[in-house]
């Protein structure tokens, strides 16, 4: 069983946890996400595009993330997650942290902090591994191409996340 650590609206521990996918947070609870945005030396980004199995978003693009698991910091989650869904090893790589956003969602016990990082990684396609239960498949994508994707309403997130694909 997969637990989250829970946080209060400044991004503090409580010290509680919570089941994965247990949405029982209260108003001012929140559980941490991680995203992680590659990008190429050429000004690329990798994306992929979410599984048509998923209940939520189903083909939709997006870039690697989810949930910290209890006891695991925000670093380690985003390196964790992009390797699970990508085989991409981001250790070592230049770029970081970015940013933080949140989201409320009022009567459903599921508020969230997302830490945003990007990455600098000068990849080959034959390096990427990609997850088949999360991942349909993925694109090499220009900022300009992804906003292109938002633009038709497929790419996820793109509003909250969109400064991290400007230079």
């Amino acid at each position: 069983m997969e637990y989250w650590d829970i946080y209060d609206k400044n991004k503090q521990l409580t010290g509680r946890k919570m089941k994965r996918n247990d949405w029982c947070l209260k108003e001012d609870e929140y559980h941490l996400t991680v995203l992680g945005v590659i990008r190429r030396p050429d000004g690329k980004y990798l994306i992929t595009r979410r599984v048509l199995t998923k209940a939520w978003a189903p083909g939709w693009w997006e870039v690697s993330g989810g949930a910290a698991q209890a006891g695991e910091s925000s670093e380690e989650a985003v390196r964790r997650e992009v390797l699970e869904e990508t085989g991409l090893d981001v250790n070592g790589c230049a770029g970081g942290y970015m940013f933080t956003y949140h989201r409320e969602n009022p009567g459903e016990g599921d508020n969230y902090f997302v830490d945003v990082y990007r990455f600098e990684k000068d990849f080959k396609e034959e390096d990427l591994h990609l997850q088949t239960e999360e991942t349909a498949g993925y694109k090499i994508a220009t900022a300009d191409e992804i906003k292109a994707l938002a633009d038709e309403g497929i790419f996820l997130h793109y509003d909250s996340i969109k400064r991290v694909f400007e230079e």
